[in-house]
């Protein structure tokens, strides 16, 4: 059996009147990710930590922000693009794990829904896939709410 494991880490700046859109789900609050798709910046992360999973590159590579088609684009249909090359690849998804910093919002509530979320895209069952939040204890640019940041692991695997 072959198995890989992928790191992913991205991180997008908080604006005021911008959307929030973590793994797939609006949250609501008053400030949102300023980027050129939706700015999932936990959807990203997990891209790139499947992506890297396989040496692939990064989800910049694979999905530039230069490129007009992908202004303002549901991070969800990026993410089932990565599961695609996956699946072309021979390998099939074990798990994802992926933590959220960010001091406000709280995200407990939105947790569950989240996981459901992803586990339709990606296609694995939803005990597969966590999703932690955590804050930073105001310290850094997530504590001082001027952004959000996300980390995933994903195991791959290819029998």
């Amino acid at each position: 059996m072959d198995i890989r494991i992928g790191h992913g880490y991205d991180v997008h700046a908080l604006a005021e009147g911008l959307r929030l859109v973590l793994c797939g789900v609006e949250i609501p609050h008053n400030k949102g990710c300023v980027a050129h798709s939706d700015g999932d910046v936990a959807i990203h992360a997990i891209c790139d930590a499947l992506l890297g999973a396989l040496a692939l590159g990064d989800i910049g590579k694979l999905f530039p922000d230069s490129d007009p088609r992908y202004k303002g684009i549901d991070s969800t249909k990026l993410l089932k693009v990565v599961v695609d090359i996956i699946a072309d690849k021979g390998y099939s998804i074990s798990n994802i794990d992926c933590t959220i910093a960010m001091q406000k919002p709280k995200l407990r509530p939105y947790i569950d829904t989240m996981r459901v979320t992803l586990s339709d895209v990606v296609g694995i069952d939803v005990d597969r896939i966590s999703v932690k939040a955590t804050t930073t204890e105001h310290l850094g640019f997530e504590g001082r709410e001027e952004g959000v940041s996300a980390t995933a692991v994903a195991l791959l695997c290819k029998e």
